[in-house]
This record gives C-alpha cells, sequence and structure tokens, in this order.
C-alpha cells in the first residue's frame, strides 16, 4: 500500500533526525528500509498512513510531554514489524528499533526509552505510569474515537489484515479486544483526550461489537493475533 502524502513524511522524518546529528545517508538508508515494511502488501490499518496519523496525535499533545522525540520515533517504529499471525510483534519491533537507532548513533536512553514505549503497546498499558507512555497510548488509540465513517473503514481495514481467519475466528478475538477495552476505567489516560475522545470512542466500540454479535458474514457497517486496537 503507498501512502500519497510521502513528502510530508520524509520531511518530518529528517527534521527528526537531525536533532541528533544523523548522517542524512545513514537516515534516508533507514527511512526506505522503514516505508517498505509499513507498504507490505498484508497492511491496511497499520500502514504510513496510521504512522502519520499518530504524529499528528502526538503534535496536538506536545504540550503535555517530557520527550517528544522519543514519542516520535516510536511512532516510526511501534508497528515496523506486524504479522497478524503472530504474538511477539513488539517484542521484534523494539529489538528492530534498539538495533537500527544503535546504528544511527542515537544516544542509549534514547533509544531505551523508545523501546519501552513500543512494547507497552502491547497491551496498552504504560509500564510504571510512564507519562510519555501514557500520551503516546492515547495517540495510538486516538482512531477509537474517530467519526463514524473513519471508524467504519478503520474496522473493515482490521479485519482484511485478518483475512486469514475463519469468519467466527475472527468474530471471537475481536469481540474478545474490544471487551477489554470497553472494561476499563478510561480508555485515554490524559484528562485532554479522555473530554475529547472517551464517549464517542466507547460509542464506536459498542456499534462494532453489535455488529460482530450479528455477524451476517461480518463485514463492519455494510475480516494479529491481538486483533489489534
Amino acid at each position: 500500500m503507498i501512502y500519497e502524502d510521502g513528502l510530508a513524511l520524509k520531511s518530518s522524518w529528517k527534521t527528526l533526525l537531525q536533532q541528533f546529528q544523523v548522517s542524512p545517508k545513514a537516515g534516508c538508508q533507514l527511512l526506505l528500509d522503514v516505508v517498505q515494511a509499513y507498504s507490505s502488501g498484508n497492511r491496511f490499518y497499520h500502514t504510513l498512513e496510521h504512522v502519520q496519523a499518530v504524529l499528528n496525535s502526538l503534535e496536538s499533545l506536545k504540550h503535555h510531554t517530557e520527550n517528544l522525540p522519543a514519542l516520535q520515533l516510536a511512532a516510526w517504529f511501534h508497528d515496523v514489524i506486524y504479522d497478524t499471525r503472530a504474538k511477539d510483534n513488539e517484542e521484534k519491533s523494539a529489538a528492530y528499533t534498539v538495533t537500527a537507532l544503535n546504528q544511527l548513533g542515537i544516544p542509549t536512553d534514547m533509544i531505551d526509552n523508545v523501546a519501552q514505549i513500543i512494547l507497552d503497546t502491547k497491551h496498552h498499558q504504560a509500564t510504571g505510569n510512564n507519562r510519555d507512555s501514557q500520551i503516546f497510548l492515547d495517540a495510538d488509540l486516538a482512531i477509537l474515537g474517530a467519526d463514524d465513517t473513519e471508524y467504519r473503514f478503520y474496522a473493515q481495514k482490521i479485519q482484511r489484515e485478518y483475512s486469514w481467519m475463519s469468519r467466527e475466528q475472527y468474530r471471537e478475538g475481536r469481540t474478545a479486544i474490544l471487551q477489554q477495552l470497553l472494561a476499563r476505567e478510561t480508555i485515554y489516560h490524559l484528562p485532554e483526550m479522555a473530554a475529547k475522545l472517551e464517549e464517542k470512542a466507547r460509542r464506536n466500540i459498542r456499534e462494532e461489537l453489535d455488529m460482530l454479535g450479528l455477524d451476517m458474514g461480518y463485514c463492519p457497517f455494510s475480516k494479529r493475533r491481538e486483533f489489534a486496537a
């Protein structure tokens, strides 16, 4: 899948790496590898468009952050490894990130921070109530509070990423992850995000659960083992 706004993403990548005085040649080569990973044919939601959406959300929340560059790096790398048949995508993405950023000469403490944020996306829970990790998780889940049309497209894209599963397998797995989200006291950590998106996110999730319950060959509103949010 090709992301149409590639120039804007390339610009944001270059600006991010300039803060660390990364060699332009090395940064460009890594960008090509990352773009290739996010553009594989089995991705429909977890694409460069998702990377851009997370970066946009982080930009709107930057006044809350302690280490914005770490969050921006996490946005680029958090789904770089993505196999819907696997259970260790986050661990592999974090390992890839550590290797790649070490090769660029990024400071070790920054790399460790980025890797932990990526690992926290596995269960959408921030380790040790890390504020920046909470902000990242809110940005990653912002899609849940989207308007009706955007949420429907999102749900369809997730289903397509699991098209190898039987209808019943997908229905059960997706239902479980959506119910886990609803069971939380709040989906979003930041009061600002909760005020803006919490009510709508819960409504969207309940409507998708209703459709999953009806089944009818489940195609949302018309198919990772983790059934990513």
